[in-house]
């Protein structure tokens, strides 16, 4: 999917929800563990009941590699659920990858070639050549993490070197490597003070922003500092949503959650693309 395609869907729905599919057994209603295959079936209900709310879904892999091979074809069966019956959403393999070339290229081929996923998540630690490799894959993205939303963040993100935060030599030297057009941030909610600053830097990219919710980020801050002419966010959501219900009510409870913050991006659109 193209950013302009993910724009177009973002004014049509009135929302850029993105909905994390972090599924832990543990958690999910109990009647679902008799199913033949728990995660999907979970996944399944959650999607039927808020593709018309949000704009993007986001499995972070962890959840399906924990579970071994039942996993990673619980994974495989979800996004091939979401491509075939919503073509139009945009899917985040969330899975924070990032290697040396050959070991980056066979990665990006795995999510954007294998599972035909829209974007996977990147970490920037090793640089150029780790990430490059992700970027040449035509009408894909490549998320990387800038400012994140946990408080190990400080650890080393918002140090100081040569007079600038390493979160912002990230964000700068990123800017000139092949194909950079393709790259979106994540940027944590929890860090929207930050915002301003970060929009000085990539003043058009996507930020994926995780912490609205259950790690407390404020929507309205997001918007406030983080917006664009062309919206600029997706705003992301997991526990809060999909672990709204753990009975047979599950999934209407996930939409009533999803909707509300669908109705509060609404008057934000409205709001900030109007100013």
């Amino acid at each position: 999917m193209t950013t302009t395609q993910l724009i177009s869907e973002i004014k049509r729905k009135q929302s850029f929800l993105c909905i994390g599919l972090d599924v832990d057994l543990n958690k999910i209603p109990k009647h679902l563990l008799a199913e033949e295959d728990p995660i999907f079936a979970f996944n399944k209900a959650i999607i039927d009941a808020t593709h018309h709310l949000c704009v993007a879904y986001k499995p972070n892999t962890a959840f399906y590699e924990a579970y071994g091979i039942k996993g990673w074809e619980a994974l495989e069966k979800t996004i091939t659920y979401l491509n075939t019956s919503y073509p139009e959403l945009y899917t985040i393999a969330d899975a924070k990858r990032g290697d040396i070339g050959n070991t980056s290229t066979m990665y990006a081929k795995a999510f954007f070639e294998d599972l035909a996923f829209d974007a996977v998540t990147v970490a920037p630690y090793m640089g150029k050549d780790s990430v490059e490799p992700f970027l040449a894959f035509k009408d894909k993205h490549t998320i990387m993490l800038a400012l994140t939303s946990n408080q190990g963040a400080f650890d080393f993100q918002t140090q100081t070197i040569a007079g600038k935060e390493v979160y912002k030599h990230v964000l700068e030297t990123s800017k000139s490597w092949t194909n950079s057009e393709q790259l979106m941030y994540v940027v944590g909610a929890t860090k929207a003070e930050y915002l301003a600053d970060i929009r000085t830097i990539i003043p058009d990219h996507f930020l994926l922003v995780p912490g609205v919710g259950a790690q407390g980020g404020s929507l309205q801050e997001v918007c406030k500092y983080g917006m664009t002419t062309s919206v600029g966010l997706l705003i992301n959501s997991s526990r809060g949503i999909i672990y709204a219900s753990q009975d047979t009510d599950f999934a209407a409870a996930a939409a009533e959650k999803a909707e509300v913050l669908q109705k509060d991006m609404a008057v934000a659109l409205e709001t900030y693309l109007n100013t």
